[in-house]
């Protein structure tokens, strides 16, 4: 199940923060904002360059001239985005670390929101790392920092019901993951949507039924579509595969693969390219068996 996990880190990298502009009232003489704001902007531009070394060297200037100035809204946006690129490079204790001006080193006030960002975070590295009572910990903080009303009820959800998928409580990850999508939907959350619809549909996946996966994937698949986002295209690719395996349509789940495999490579995601194509290569060899 760690393609559920990829996925819900990847809606936070779809909505990385950026830091806004100060008012006039708010700008202090020194230039840091300024300087922390064009350090962002050359790590997005890494982002969509593919360059994971160069977002994380801007981030990680960006962070530090935030924290100089005590700019509590470039802390916390810049931390968030750094632990996001961390993870996509594999580097869990760094993608922690990097949290810290939230959660265990705080140095400024954050809105509860933010630190409840924060720690779903964490909660998405610790499921990432098969780590699900520390994850449990995380997602319980998160949702009471953010209280009621909660702009992150459709994340806290998605990722509550991650966890439930993960235990084979597939009743309740469905359940979880039918609250997310109506949360995300009244707060027009494209991105939540679509993790909801996902988590939907592996839920049926881990059920045993492929034909019940298609529907939710299949509109996933839409939507990151339309929000441009290749690894979250990657995953809905992956999953429809895998719903079309379970249906013993083959050939179908090996056009999923092939197409998996195509915007892997375009986005220079190797370990995504390389995993669908051990995926189709599975299909060949069950075939050839026969």
């Amino acid at each position: 199940m760690r393609q559920i996990a990829a996925s819900l880190a990847c809606a936070l990298l779809a909505a990385c923060a950026r830091a806004p502009a100060p008012s006039a009232a708010e700008q202090p003489v020194a230039v840091q904002p300024s300087a922390a704001m064009e350090a962002n902007r050359r790590a997005e531009a890494s982002l969509r360059r593919g360059d994971l070394d160069g977002a994380a060297l801007h981030y990680r200037e960006a962070l530090r001239l935030s924290l100089a100035v005590e700019d509590a809204n470039g802390i916390a946006a810049n931390a968030i985005n750094l632990s996001i690129v961390y993870q996509r490079q594999g580097k869990y204790q760094q993608a922690r670390a990097s949290l810290a001006p939230l959660l265990e080193r705080a140095t400024v006030d954050h809105t509860p929101e933010r630190r409840a960002q924060a720690a779903l975070r964490r909660a998405v590295l610790d499921i990432d790392e098969r780590q699900f009572a520390a994850a449990a910990e995380w997602v319980q903080r998160a949702a009471a920092w953010c209280g009621q009303p909660c702009a992150l009820s459709a994340a806290i959800r998605n990722v509550q019901g991650q966890l439930a998928l993960e235990a084979g409580r597939h009743g309740e990850a469905v359940d979880a993951a039918r609250e997310a999508l109506a949360s995300a939907r009244a707060a027009s959350d494209s991105a939540e949507a679509a993790n909801a619809l996902r988590l939907l549909g592996m839920a049926a996946i881990a059920a045993g039924d492929g034909a019940a996966a298609l529907a939710p994937l299949g509109e996933a698949l839409e939507i990151d579509r339309g929000l441009g986002v290749p690894r979250k295209i990657y995953l809905d690719l992956v999953g429809l595969g895998r719903a079309s395996a379970l249906r013993g349509e083959r050939e179908v789940a090996r056009g999923y693969y092939e197409r998996a495999v195509a915007v892997s490579e375009a986005d220079r995601d190797e370990a995504g390219a390389a995993e669908a194509r051990a995926l189709a290569a599975a299909l060949g060899s069950t075939a050839s068996s026969r």
